[in-house]
């Protein structure tokens, strides 16, 4: 049997399968900076580990199953997210913390969201393409519905792309033109479109990932190790280097580094879809067919247990599912108008030692400002002096324990009510609450007992004149945001 007589089913089921096998081997290092050696899985696993990748997929799979008529539909998604998805990741809680705030999408990907070209609408595409099999269009506009939830710009196109790719790889096998139907479905001007064009490029007639690997971060490396425009990349050439090789090709995606599980699971899928026969056994066998959900996900009526129950469910949701196919909305989102951060701000020529400096400014030093979000900046116009003095007051409505994060790639010093908190002196932007336990001098755990507290933050302005900073607080057990009112001028 060649891979074009394979059934529809026997693709979606390989899909899973890829989708588990590049995830489990990829998961270990993710975050990896430097190039890797990792030929095989290590360590050897009995199981497949959970993984958001797939996670969110069968949450989208199950809540379809449950709607008498279903429909892929934004608002739909957004809700399932507050019901079932209890992950502190990046995107993630930002779009959790904008739905809290009365948001909808797509404002809820777009508004205030550091991580909006995040790979995390990416790494759920397949489940689009498998509802609309040799339908880049359709599956193209499945993936909006959902990434828009969460991201916006390239993270949504990269969504857009993949769920494109994979939905004609289950009628077409020759990648020029999987790519070139793909590409159609997104903006030529975005940097998705430009990166998988000029990879395409750089891996004809070449067989030197590392060398091509270069390349791509020469253009589009990125602070966030998760964002999509190298990560795509890395994908693409990946499968464009060993398009008959399934466990050459998870390798080098995953050797490349950066968001390593995602885009192993990425190759993965799309070669299970091209070709079912494709995953060698020695891959597959240490898996099983168990479906290991993370413990994030919860509420959820009657999960499959299996990945062939999973395949099951998305073949039923084939016959259930009508011919709607949602209007992909390219226009993008609007920032809400009464949203903000108030805060007071000072200027000094030092970073100051001690609070007690900044306690001493008379009150005609200070004034009261606006920022439209957690994420703002000032302008090198806007300093009056080379230090920016930032005060934010957070309310407290009970006693509890809470995670102030100040992130800015500039030398900084932060106070919580007069006392010391943390301080650096350069490093990079990371600000996801879940993420800064894992990085130096970006936050701190505090009991608040009810009633406002004071933040102060002392900013250098940088080289080019100005500043940029993430400031936000949230449950230090959770790492999920608050929402901005609670936030107000002492």
């Amino acid at each position: 049997m060649t891979s074009l007589d394979c059934s529809i089913r026997d693709r979606i089921s390989a899909c899973w399968m890829g989708k588990s096998v590049g995830g489990t081997l990829g998961l270990p290092f993710e975050g990896a900076i430097e190039p890797l050696d990792v030929w095989f899985y290590t360590p050897l696993p009995t199981a497949m580990l959970p993984n958001d990748d797939l996670d969110l997929q069968v949450v989208w799979a199950c809540i379809l199953r449950d709607m008498p008529d279903p429909r892929v539909d934004r608002h739909e998604l957004a809700r399932a997210w507050e019901r079932h998805v209890e992950f502190p990741f990046d995107e993630y809680a930002v779009a959790k913390r904008n739905m809290r705030l009365g948001l909808q999408p797509p404002q809820t990907g777009s508004y205030d969201n550091w991580f909006a070209g995040g790979m995390g609408a990416a790494i759920r595409s397949e489940l689009w393409a498998c509802l609309a099999p040799g339908n880049p269009q359709r599956a193209a506009a499945y993936a909006y519905e959902d990434a828009c939830v969460d991201h916006a710009g390239e993270g949504v196109w990269s969504a857009m792309f993949l769920a494109a790719l994979q939905s004609m790889a289950f009628v077409e096998s020759d990648p020029d033109k999987l790519l070139d139907r793909a590409l159609e479905q997104i903006p030529s001007g975005c940097l998705i479109h430009q990166a998988v064009s000029n990879t395409r490029w750089w891996s004809d007639g070449s067989n030197d990932w590392l060398r091509i690997r270069s390349r791509i971060l020469q253009q589009y490396d990125h602070e966030n190790f998760t964002d999509v425009t190298a990560n795509i990349a890395f994908t693409i050439m990946a499968w464009l280097l060993a398009p008959d090789d399934f466990g050459r090709a998870v390798c080098i995606a995953n050797n490349c580094g950066r968001d390593t599980d995602c885009t192993a699971a990425t190759v993965g899928a799309l070669m299970g879809i091209i070709n079912p026969t494709c995953i060698p056994d020695k891959w597959a066998a240490p898996l099983g067919n168990r479906l290991v959900l993370s413990r994030e996900i919860v509420h959820l009526n009657n999960p499959p247990k299996t990945l062939d129950e999973l395949t099951d469910l998305v073949m039923a949701l084939r016959q259930k599912m009508g011919p709607h196919q949602p209007p992909a909305d390219l226009r993008g989102a609007t920032d809400p108008k009464d949203l903000f951060i108030p805060a007071r701000l000072a200027f000094v020529h030092e970073l100051p030692a001690d609070h007690e400096t900044i306690a001493r400014l008379p009150d005609s030093a200070w004034s009261n400002v606006r920022f439209g979000g957690t994420m703002a900046s000032l302008p090198a116009g806007a300093f009056r002096d080379d230090v920016a003095l930032l005060q934010f007051t957070v309310r407290s409505d009970e006693a509890d324990r809470v995670r102030i994060m100040f992130n800015t790639a500039q030398p900084c010093r932060v106070w919580i009510d007069g006392l010391p908190a943390f301080e650096r002196q350069t490093g990079i932007v990371s600000p996801s609450l879940h993420r800064v336990s894992m990085l130096a001098a970006q936050h701190k755990d505090v009991d608040l007992d009810e009633g406002a507290h004071v933040v102060t933050a002392a900013v250098k302005r940088s080289a080019a004149g100005g500043a940029e900073w993430v400031f936000g607080a949230g449950k230090a057990d959770t790492q999920q945001w608050f929402t901005h009112d609670i936030y107000t001028i002492k």
